[in-house]
Formats: structure tokens, C-alpha cells, sequence
């Protein structure tokens, strides 16, 4: 890892000195001539340490070390002071200084190895850090279980987009999980302390979501006895999650398009403008861009929702997930119900696999509440599944337990073989590819020549 320092100096030599001996040891360094240029600079990020004399005209050295500190508390800074004053040097050490050097600096080696045992720490805190996000993830992850590429993708997209500011639309099919992705997003972020207001558009009548949204007051129509914030004004410096964006009605998306470009609303029947800073995420079961052209959805608040774009799939398009998912529901309502439910037997799974899973995860999820419920045993069975499960066919499948021989598997292949070919031999020797004398000696093998 390279590291960035930054040398604030109002004296030219000093600064542009301590700059060229910083870059012949291997550091990328700016340098800045006052306080005022260097915050400016600092604002903009990518800063590992800061180096700052405290006596310059504008900004001092010492408001300098107090904006920092209260910005990026992570960030060493090394005050330099001209005067070597013991009550300078115990103030700035105080506001936060890492370290301090009394000018003119006549050891560089001992500057240097405050700077490196500075920015040692820097690294292991950003590590801790990163560490720490990676757990919070990983917490998150076994929410949304899956190890299947398809989920490792999504899980990368959260990682990435989590930290940012920008908008996310969530996309998927009803029950595939998008509002524990919007649920992840948000612990991840930097507003994960702050306000997390959910709204479900789809079950608000139009005539109630504008003033649910956007708060109403006293009198602006029947019934509104009171001024009421809306969810916007409670989602302030927090996150707003929109679940089926696409069920708003055309005035409200108006009025969503102008908080989303200015930051600003009025309440229904108010006048009085309110700024608020909040992120927005979305999620829509819907094609949006199929009701754009049907005239149903604004195409410029689609752009602006869809900054970020993160689809989740559909369960039938991760099979690789369903044992997980079906073990970690198993466990759970087992629990819950004071059952003792351990396993689902071979048949039992065969079922749940070969089914289709149309409502996804929330289907999957009652499915298995249903089935320990209605467990007769220890074991799941075929008995124990809904009608719907229990009927599904095999669709041409030939399960194969595990624990088998290679020799009971292959009569177990010999047997479904036959009976889908209705016991014609040259058939079921094409199908099986093998030759037609070899397939009547496995017959006499297996005891199956009738």
C-alpha cells in the first residue's frame, strides 16, 4: 500500500523540502501553502497523513488539526511548530496530534520514523476496519444464504455500492429477497446508525402514498385533523427504502423526481419547503423500462433511481442455494416449534429440487415452515410436503442417493431406463449407449430379464 502525505507550510523552503524527502522515500506527497488550501484538499480525500505547521496566516495549524480530526479521526497528523513552546506542543497533542517537531527539524530520522510508526497504525486500523466490514457482510450474507455465483455477484455488488451515496434499484421477481439486500445495503453504509423508514408503495392507495411520503397539514383534505411528517422528513440523514416503485402513481413520481434532483419537498397543503438528505433505495418486481414505454413509469426518475442497478435472481436460476436455504429453514422453525426435526429424507428432497419455486425464497421459506409443522418425525418425508410439492413430477430425472455403490448405482440407472423405454431392450441400449448383449447381461445381473 502507497501512502499519500500532505505538507502544509507557509514557508516555501521548509515545505518544498520536506516534500522532495517524503518522495525519495517512496511516498506520494502534496503540498499546500496554508490551512485554508490544504482542508480544501484534504476534503477530497485519498490523505494518509498530514504534516502542518501551527503558526500560518488564514487557517492555523491548530484549526487545521481540529477540522481533520473531527472529519477523519483515522488520520495522523504531525504538528510542527517554530517556537517549541512545551504549551503549543501539549494543546496539539490534546486535539489529536499524532506527534510533534520543534522547526528548524534537524532530525530527519527521527521525523521519518514517527511518520512510519503513524502510518503503521493507519494500516492496521484501516485493515481492522475492513475486517470488521467483511464480518458485517459475511452476517449479512447468511441472511440472504447463498453460495451460488449468482449470490456471490449480488453480495459484490452490495459490498461496492453499500458505502456511496448513490441511488440503488433493486430488481427481481415477488419473494426472491430484495428487501433483505436493501437491509444489507443499509448496514453497511455510512448511515447505518441513522433513520431506516421502509415504505410499501404497492399496499397505499394513491390518494394516501403522496401524503404518506411527503407528510400533509392540518386541514389540506378530509380527515387530516393534525400536521403529520412524512416519511421523507423521518428518513432525514438516513435511508429511504421504496419497495415496488413501480405501483406510484404519475403525479407522485413528478414530485419523487424533484426531491431526488434538489433535496427539497413541500408537505400536502403546505408551503413551507423542506431540505432533507437522505438515499434512496428502490426495488420493483416490475419491468421498468417496458412501463416506460407503455407510458406507465418516468423515464428521467427511472434514470435517476437506477444509478446503481442490482438484480437478485430468481431461486429457479440458483439451485446451488436451495440445500442451504432448506437446512437453515429446517433448523430455524424446528427451533421454533419445539420440534425435533433433524433431516429430510432422499425422495423428500428429490420433490423440493424438482420443483420451480415460482413465489422464490418466501415460497421456499413457507414451504418449510409448513412441512415441520406437519412433520410426523424425525425425518421429513414425501408425506410431510404440500400437495402442490408432493405432485410434482420427476420431469426425466434419476436420483441417486448418496452412499451407494457404483454398482447399486448403476442398477438404479438400468431400472429408470427401462421402465421409461416401457422395457424395449434396443431402445434402452441406445439411450444407456451401450450394446445390446451388455445390457442383456446386466439384465441377468441385476435380476431384471422380465
Amino acid at each position: 500500500m502507497k501512502f499519500r502525505i500532505m505538507v502544509v507550510d507557509d514557508e516555501k523552503n521548509i515545505r518544498d523540502g520536506l516534500a522532495e524527502f517524503f518522495k525519495m522515500e517512496g511516498y506520494d506527497v502534496e503540498s499546500m501553502p496554508d490551512g485554508i488550501a490544504a482542508h480544501n484538499r484534504f476534503q477530497k480525500g485519498d490523505i494518509d497523513l498530514v504534516i502542518t505547521d501551527l503558526r500560518m496566516p488564514g487557517m492555523t495549524g491548530e484549526e487545521l488539526l481540529k477540522k481533520i480530526k473531527s472529519e477523519s479521526p483515522g488520520v495522523p497528523v504531525i504538528v510542527l511548530t517554530g517556537h517549541g513552546t512545551v504549551k503549543e506542543a501539549v494543546q496539539a497533542m490534546k486535539d489529536g496530534a499524532w506527534d510533534f517537531l520543534t522547526k528548524p527539524i534537524q532530525d530527519l530520522d527521527r521525523l521519518t520514523l514517527i511518520v512510519k510508526r503513524a502510518l503503521g497504525n493507519r494500516e492496521r486500523r484501516l485493515k481492522s476496519k475492513q475486517l470488521e466490514e467483511e464480518l458485517e457482510l459475511h452476517k449479512q450474507s447468511r441472511v440472504m444464504i447463498g453460495n451460488s455465483a449468482a449470490m456471490n455477484h449480488v453480495m459484490d455488488l452490495i459490498s461496492r455500492a453499500a458505502p456511496t451515496r448513490a441511488s440503488i434499484l433493486i430488481t427481481g421477481e415477488s419473494g426472491v429477497g430484495k428487501e433483505l439486500v436493501a437491509d444489507a445495503i443499509q448496514k453497511l453504509s455510512p448511515r447505518k446508525g441513522k433513520p431506516f423508514i421502509k415504505v410499501h408503495c404497492a399496499a397505499l392507495a394513491e390518494s394516501l402514498l403522496e401524503s404518506e411520503l411527503f407528510g400533509h397539514e392540518k386541514g389540506a383534505f378530509t380527515g387530516a385533523a393534525a400536521r403529520r411528517r412524512g416519511k421523507f422528513e423521518l428518513a432525514n440523514e438516513g435511508t429511504l427504502f421504496l419497495d415496488e416503485i413501480g405501483e406510484i402513481d404519475q403525479n407522485t413520481q413528478i414530485k419523487l423526481l424533484r426531491v431526488l434532483q434538489e433535496r427539497k419537498f413541500e408537505r400536502v397543503g403546505g408551503e413551507e419547503t423542506i431540505e432533507v438528505d437522505i438515499r434512496i433505495i428502490a426495488a420493483t418486481n416490475k419491468d421498468l423500462l417496458a412501463e416506460i414505454k407503455k407510458g406507465n413509469f418516468r423515464e428521467d426518475l427511472y434514470y435517476r433511481l437506477n444509478v446503481v442497478s442490482i438484480f437478485v435472481p430468481p431461486l429457479r436460476d440458483r439451485k446451488d442455494d436451495l440445500y442451504l436455504l432448506i437446512n437453515s429453514f429446517l433448523k430455524t422453525f424446528a427451533t421454533e416449534n419445539d420440534k425435533e426435526v433433524y433431516s429430510i429424507d432422499a425422495k423428500a428432497r428429490a420433490r423440493l429440487e424438482n420443483y420451480d419455486w415460482p413465489g422464490n425464497v418466501r415460497e421456499l421459506r413457507n414451504c418449510m415452515e409448513s412441512t415441520v409443522v406437519m412433520a410426523k418425525g424425525r425425518e421429513i418425508s414425501e408425506d410431510d410436503l404440500p400437495p402442490n410439492i408432493q405432485s410434482i413430477t420427476d420431469k426425466g430425472w434419476i436420483r441417486i442417493p448418496q452412499g451407494l455403490s457404483l454398482a447399486q448405482a448403476e442398477e438404479i440407472i438400468i431400472r429408470e431406463t427401462m421402465s421409461v423405454q416401457e422395457g424395449n431392450k434396443s431402445e434402452a441400449a441406445k439411450v444407456l449407449g451401450i450394446g445390446r448383449k451388455t445390457l442383456y447381461h446386466k439384465l441377468r445381473e441385476y435380476n431384471m430379464e422380465e
